[in-house]
C-alpha cells in the first residue's frame, strides 16, 4: 500500500483547502492534528470512508463515530436534540476539548465536538461536519505525531497532516453524556467539565 501524501500545517487555510479537496473523493480519509490528539476524519455523507476508518483502526463495528462541527448550532437542523444539557454544555465548552453526547430525534445518540484548532476550524468551514475518531489502533495509546500514527494504523489514509509533535501528557477530549437530566462523565480527558 502506498504512503499517503503528508503535508505540513504551517498555513492553516492552505492546508485545510488541500485536505478538503482530497476528502471530496469517495472513501477518502485524512489523518489530522487536533488540540487533543491526532485523529482520522471523513465527510459524514461518505459511507465508504466511514467503513475505511473502522478498517484503519481495527475498530469494532458496534462502536459509532462522533462528529466534528464548526458551529454546534447547525446540528439542530440535523435531527440532534440540543435543548437542555447539550445546549448548556455546548454554550460553555464549544469550541474546545469536550465531546458532548446528545439524543437524536429519531432515537439513538450522537457525540459531537467543536474543535479549537486553527487548521480544523478552517477545514470544517469548507467541508461541513466530519466523522472523527482518534488515529490509533483500537485500544492502543494515542500517537503523539503524524509519523507514529501512520505506522500504527492498519492501512493508509488518503492524506496526512503533520501538525508537529504533541506535548507530553496530551490526551483525548473529555466525553460527557448529556442525554439525560444529569451530567455523566464517560471519559475524563483534557477538559474539566462543570456546570453552574
Amino acid at each position: 500500500m502506498s504512503a499517503p501524501k503528508i503535508i505540513d500545517c504551517k498555513n492553516a487555510e492552505l492546508c485545510a483547502f488541500q485536505v478538503a479537496e482530497v476528502l471530496q473523493n469517495p472513501g477518502a480519509v485524512a489523518l489530522v492534528p487536533t488540540e487533543t490528539v491526532y485523529g482520522l476524519v471523513a465527510r459524514v455523507s461518505d459511507n465508504a470512508a466511514y467503513k475505511k476508518i473502522f478498517e484503519l483502526k481495527q475498530r469494532s463495528a458496534a462502536k459509532v463515530l462522533g462528529w466534528f462541527v464548526y458551529d454546534w448550532r447547525e446540528l439542530d437542523s440535523m435531527g440532534v436534540q440540543l435543548a437542555g444539557l447539550p445546549e448548556q454544555l455546548a454554550e460553555k465548552y464549544c469550541p474546545g476539548a469536550v465531546t458532548i453526547i446528545a439524543p437524536l430525534e429519531e432515537g439513538g445518540t450522537l457525540g459531537f465536538r467543536s474543535p479549537d484548532h486553527p487548521f480544523l476550524r478552517e477545514l470544517l468551514k469548507l467541508t461541513g461536519p466530519l466523522f472523527q475518531t482518534s488515529a490509533n489502533l483500537s485500544g492502543a495509546p494515542d500517537p503523539k505525531d503524524a509519523t507514529s500514527a501512520l505506522a500504527e494504523l492498519s492501512g493508509t489514509p488518503d492524506i496526512a497532516v503533520d501538525g508537529g509533535k504533541l506535548p507530553d501528557g496530551a490526551t483525548g477530549s473529555t466525553v460527557v453524556d448529556a442525554t439525560g437530566n444529569e451530567l455523566k462523565i464517560l471519559r475524563q480527558g483534557k477538559a474539566v467539565v462543570q456546570l453552574p
